[in-house]
């Protein structure tokens, strides 16, 4: 049966950094994440989910999927460093897979929502080509970007990877907490948007984003 589907891809640094409270935090909340999501079928209707996590490399744990039909989502393990460009090149090539997957069983595809989030500095310069090549307004697939920051994590480069809303963490939570908030608001938005795409009579699919994340500082998009 056609649906309008609303791509949702989680993009985590699992950088060395990320080693201990804050790696934890993340795991834990994703079963949090499968239950809630997993269980509407008002929301899975609507939404699909990616897990892509990045250090020195970056792999997809968990594509493209409806959560209704997952067993459970991959855990996150911290090594290596912070390559930004292997993070965004393989988000583009698996945002174009998906949709295209996606079409060709029929579905209408909205635009994706990607949340970034990143404890530290890239570890190597050259990654705005690949950045540039995932926003670039003319290939239509390219996604509205959330990026979240915290712990070494540089304000100015978070604000240039997200083209919607950013936020920084305002040492208000330690590493742990703030990021349960950061998974939090996620669900949110994942339920949000499912339940209003659902009840939105044109049949559209529609993005609901954070206001505020409790422990962060929520800052503008950089412009160009």
């Amino acid at each position: 049966m056609s649906q309008q589907i609303l791509p949702f891809y989680l993009v985590c640094d699992e950088s060395g950094s990320m080693s201990g409270a804050p790696i934890q935090a993340i795991n834990e909340a994703l079963p949090k994440l499968h239950q809630e999501i997993g269980s509407n079928p008002v929301v899975t209707d609507k939404t699909r989910f990616c897990l892509l996590g990045f250090s020195g490399k970056a792999e997809i744990l968990l594509p493209l999927s409806d959560l209704s039909g997952v067993t459970s989502i991959p855990a996150l393990k911290a090594s290596g460093g912070t390559d930004y460009s292997k993070a965004f090149d393989l988000l583009r090539q698996t945002i174009n897979d998906d949709v295209n997957a996606l079409k060709s069983q029929g579905h209408q595809v909205y635009r994706p929502a990607v949340f970034f989030l990143s404890d530290g500095l890239p570890s190597n310069n050259g990654w705005e080509q690949p950045y540039q090549a995932l926003i670039d307004p003319g290939w239509r697939p390219h996604p509205n970007i959330l990026a979240f920051g915290f712990g070494q994590a540089d304000q100015k480069t978070i604000q240039q990877v997200a083209t919607t809303k950013a936020f920084m963490a305002d040492g208000t939570l330690g590493p742990a907490d703030a990021l349960q908030e950061f998974a939090k608001s996620l669900i949110r938005s994942i339920v949000n948007s499912g339940t209003q795409s659902a009840a939105d009579q044109s049949g559209g699919a529609t993005l609901v984003m954070p206001d505020n994340v409790p422990g962060f500082t929520t800052i503008s998009a950089e412009q160009v």
